[in-house]
């Protein structure tokens, strides 16, 4: 055994689990890459002061949870917590707001870290495929966005999750609601470090999820009463064009995400079968985030859905994806002179686009017929020095176990026939 493991709160990704895993970031982009959003990629880490900035120096991301480190030079960096800052740093630095129309539509699939306590469903390294529209204050790209999730979910047959849906106001009302709200949370019994919170974004003190900070809430003022009328008929817009999608939504008036760049719509989809981590993915509007990062006015909408947790809700539900096999034929030489025949077969069908497997190591029948099985391949090819003496290769069906002698120079057109 090795002397090294994997470090706590990370997981490795191993076959046959890990087709899951790509079957659905699949899923996730692939309504994505059919609206007009490409594709980006951002380093792992970034400079530290981009997420003090972007998702706030009071949320628990920040405070706790990121991995910060010097450089040799002397660069304070963190490892990337969440996707919305880099994916907005990237697409200002190369000024893609200036080269055509907007709203940018970008997706985006990657690996993000965050230091907290272990459990399941809440890992220090976390798989997330996220989407942002950058540059554009329209309802539609909100709900287009949640369409799009909803769509990515039900294609890959989940069933029992459920989309809340909020408004957080903007500039103009939400400092009305938030004097109301801190004078209302200064009476209650809080530790300190969340009284801390009501000063710096005591909306983030909605978000606590202790049982006895939310009991103290009942009767906290609600952001729905305190939306200016602009920021009303803009969640009104939102809520009609879900519900002439079909989109099933329930409003949720003390949703207030994580981060603090959220304005207007915001959201989240959970799934009740995870337990106390039930979010599977969300988002919402961040329209004066790029003004946070030094950029110009860029109103922007995306989310970012978690890849494990997504799975957890699958297996939840009892779905079972249907995964192609990654093997259809697998190869079973018998001797050297089968051994090089049957290589050039196997090249050949790859270079064809068939999934193809061969038997290493000079394994004798039985073990190699072992492999076959456990590679799932619906064909084994065999062959040894009498069937090279007939110019011909066994076919196998391994459902049926029907074989057939098939010549040597027919064998990849036999193949691609009986697979198509």
């Amino acid at each position: 055994m090795s002397t090294f493991k994997a470090p706590k709160g990370t997981y490795d990704l191993l076959p046959p689990d890990s087709a899951t895993y790509l079957a659905v970031r699949e899923a996730i982009s692939a309504p994505l890459r059919n609206s007009g959003y490409g594709y980006i990629e951002t380093p792992g880490f970034e400079d530290v002061a981009l997420f003090a900035r972007g998702v706030g120096e009071s949320t628990d991301i920040v405070t706790k949870e990121m991995y910060a480190f010097e450089t040799k030079g002397g660069d304070q960096l963190a490892l990337r917590p969440e996707g919305t800052a880099s994916v907005l740093r990237a697409a200002l630095e190369a000024n893609l707001h200036k080269a055509g129309s907007l709203p940018v539509k970008l997706w985006y699939s990657g690996s993000y870290y965050r230091y907290e306590r272990p459990q399941k469903g809440r890992y220090r390294h976390f798989s997330q495929v996220g989407a942002e529209a950058i540059g554009a204050e329209d309802p539609a790209l909100d709900a287009e966005l949640i369409i799009l999730a909803d769509q990515a979910y039900r294609s890959l047959g989940l069933r029992e999750f459920r989309i809340l849906l909020n408004s957080l106001g903007d500039q103009e009302c939400r400092p009305v609601y938030r004097a109301a709200l801190q004078e209302f949370l200064r009476g209650l019994d809080l530790d300190e470090e969340t009284r801390r919170r009501i000063d710096i974004n005591p909306l983030r003190v909605l978000d606590d999820k202790r049982a006895d900070v939310q009991k103290q809430l009942t009767g906290a003022p609600v952001l729905r009463d305190h939306l200016c009328d602009a920021c009303k008929a803009y969640h009104e817009e939102v809520r009609s064009l879900l519900t002439a999608a079909g989109v099933v939504f329930e409003d949720d008036e003390r949703l207030v995400r994580g981060l603090d760049y959220y304005t207007r719509t915001t959201f989240e989809f959970v799934h009740d079968g995870l337990g106390s981590q039930s979010a599977v993915g969300g988002g919402g509007r961040y329209d004066g985030l790029s003004e946070m990062i030094g950029g110009p006015a860029l109103p922007s909408v995306g989310w970012a859905l978690g890849v494990d947790r997504t799975v957890l809700a699958l297996r939840a539900e009892g779905v079972e994806l249907d995964l192609p096999s990654p093997t259809s034929v697998f190869a079973v030489p018998l001797g050297e002179e089968a051994r090089r025949a049957l290589f050039g077969i196997v090249t050949r069908l790859r270079q064809d686009g068939v999934a193809a497997d061969f038997a290493y190591g000079g394994k004798g029948l039985k073990a190699a017929m072992k492999a076959a099985n456990r590679s799932g391949a619906r064909y084994t090819l065999v062959a040894g020095e009498r069937d090279l003496a007939e110019g011909v290769v066994q076919l196998k069906e391994m459902e049926t176990g029907e074989q057939t002698a098939v010549p040597l120079d027919s064998v990849v057109a036999e193949v691609a026939a009986r697979l198509a």
